[in-house]
């Protein structure tokens, strides 16, 4: 485990995470202020860039919050996000 201070080393960093459901590409993103997970739906090609502080977030989130967000007639479908 490395300190809260030092960015840790991450080498062949990437890869694609598939499911019936959904199909991302994941890696690690070095060209903003610090590393940063690039995240890109397959199907649609969108593309979110989490830093640390929120993918944090999303392990500290309690599991009825998540289970929120995994809801695609919230925001998936819709036409224009809310």
């Amino acid at each position: 485990m490395t300190s809260s201070r030092e960015a840790p080393e991450v080498t062949g960093a990437g890869g694609a995470v598939a499911s019936e459901f959904a199909a991302v590409s994941v890696e690690v993103d070095t060209t903003a202020n610090g590393p940063r997970l690039r995240i890109q739906d397959l199907r649609t090609g969108k593309v979110r860039f989490l830093d640390a502080l929120e993918l944090e977030t999303i392990v500290w989130l309690p599991d009825v919050h998540l289970t929120q967000l995994l809801d695609p007639s919230a925001d998936r479908w819709r036409e224009q996000p809310r």
